[in-house]
């Protein structure tokens, strides 16, 4: 004769759960636990958009690369821009590598939300990993890349000297400023996907607002630190003063940029937290 077993014996844990706070913590640790999503979101990032391509990665070359050759003509040759003594296509390139893995990571996080409701709306995980993976996928195109820009600089005869060792921390602070403008623009294209339309017209105006193909030379020097606060700017020159010899570093444009990017990342992960319980029922 089988004996009944009350519910209590079974040890089954118990959840509790809380209605959200204005300030919702960032869960870094939630995060940590999803590391391997993250991996794998990336990597299927990187696979598709090469997926039944002809060039393949060879895109992630060709695109600064013709763009290198266009500005040189028009910008270098015929108006005669300025590049601070460098050669002008190494000068652009070196700025346009930074500019392209801002650029694409920016488009991609931006439409990541939407592009994943699917996925969204049928399981839980942390949605940061889903901007995330998108800004990390630029990480190999910009790899490829760099190593364009290191045989350019060889045929040119110059050798990066000891600010080389900034160039990481550079890297880094171009990957937490597409981060953090693709958080908050993520976000709002959940709830007004009229934002997509507006990448582009974004994304150019970013572009010549950004010294790539011109030095901040030509900005007077009290208005540098205002310049700053479009943090691409720092970005590029410190690119520039990290890998081409420029003698004089950013200065105070860079400080100001670090500190605007600090502040759209704090602002964006908050922004992004809190509205991030909407996200399954709107997306």
């Amino acid at each position: 004769m089988s004996q009944s077993v009350s519910p209590a014996e079974h040890n089954f844990p118990t959840f509790r759960i809380d209605p959200p706070t204005r300030w919702t913590a960032i869960g870094f640790r939630e995060l940590w636990d999803y590391r391997e999503l993250l991996y794998f979101l990336t990597w299927r990032d990187i696979k598709v958009r090469y997926k039944q391509t002809v060039l393949g990665a060879a895109w992630a070359i060709i695109q600064p690369l013709f763009m290198m050759i266009v500005f040189s003509l028009f910008f270098g040759r015929l108006a005669k821009v300025p590049s601070d003594g460098i050669p002008y296509p190494v000068f652009s390139f070196c700025a346009l590598l930074p500019w392209q893995l801002f650029a694409h990571a920016l488009s991609e996080s931006s439409d990541s939300l939407v592009g994943n409701q699917n996925l969204i709306t049928k399981v839980y995980f942390p949605r940061l990993v889903v901007p995330i993976s998108a800004v990390l996928g630029g990480v190999v195109d910009f790899a490829i890349a760099f190593v364009i820009l290191l045989v350019l600089m060889l045929y040119y005869g110059i050798v990066p000297g000891w600010p080389i060792v900034s160039l990481p921390g550079f890297i880094l602070l171009a990957i937490l400023t597409a981060l953090s403008v693709g958080l908050w623009l993520s976000a709002l294209n959940v709830k007004y996907r009229d934002v997509r339309y507006t990448m582009n017209f974004l994304i150019q105006f970013w572009l010549f607002a950004t010294p790539v193909a011109y030095p901040s030379s030509i900005v007077p020097v009290q208005w540098r630190p205002l310049y700053g606060l479009n943090p691409m700017a720092g970005v590029v020159e410190g690119f520039r003063w990290a890998l081409l010899g420029k003698s004089e570093p950013p200065g105070a444009m860079l400080w100001v940029s670090v500190v605007v990017v600090v502040l759209l990342f704090v602002g964006g992960l908050s922004y992004f937290r809190r509205m991030e319980q909407e996200f399954a029922d709107i997306v």
